[in-house]
């Protein structure tokens, strides 16, 4: 497997797609957890720009959440609770108690779980979306595929929001 400079896996030019739908996920994972890294505890909970409170520790408690969703949720239709408690449903709200190392600990445990649970899943295989959610998909069978396309789309996007945080925090900007 080849890295970047700073260490995210290049996920292949040439694949089959399942491997390039996971290598994908994977170096958006990656990227995520490098535009935290580095910083103190009130760096990560800088808020973006007024009156967004969206901070970089929020970004990732949120994707923690957002695994859950998806893979357990949606996927496997387990019935689990939201990752830091019903008041936080988002993931978003910080709390004074929890710093960095417990928040990424607990979205690595996210990201292994949905790992193990769509291991042995064609992406052809379907999860079920709630009557909320199929009326953005256009449904409420959703495949296995649709989730990882989506999820890449997700981590690009608040990877986008983490570069520009990181950038006001100390100017660390890249890809």
């Amino acid at each position: 497997m080849h890295t970047t400079p700073d260490g995210r896996p290049i996920p292949p030019a040439h694949a089959d797609e399942r491997a390039m739908l996971e290598a994908w996920l994977d170096f958006h994972r990656a990227t995520l957890a490098l535009k935290c890294s580095g910083l103190k505890d009130d760096q990560l909970r800088l808020a973006a720009v007024s009156p967004s409170p969206m901070t970089l520790l929020g970004l990732v408690q949120h994707m923690a959440e957002v695994e859950r969703n998806w893979f357990q949720r949606v996927f496997m239709h387990q019935d689990v609770p939201p990752v830091f408690g019903e008041s936080n449903a988002d993931g978003y709200a910080l709390s004074p108690d929890r710093g960095l190392d417990e928040a990424m600990a607990a979205w690595q445990a996210e990201v292994a779980r949905g790992r193990e649970l769509i291991a042995d899943a064609s992406l052809d295989d379907s999860g079920r979306l709630s009557a909320r959610e199929a009326a953005h998909a256009g449904g409420q069978e959703i495949s296995l595929r649709w989730i990882m396309v989506h999820m890449i789309e997700e981590y690009a996007r608040h990877n986008g929001h983490a570069d520009l945080i990181r950038e006001r925090i100390d100017g660390v900007t890249g890809v």
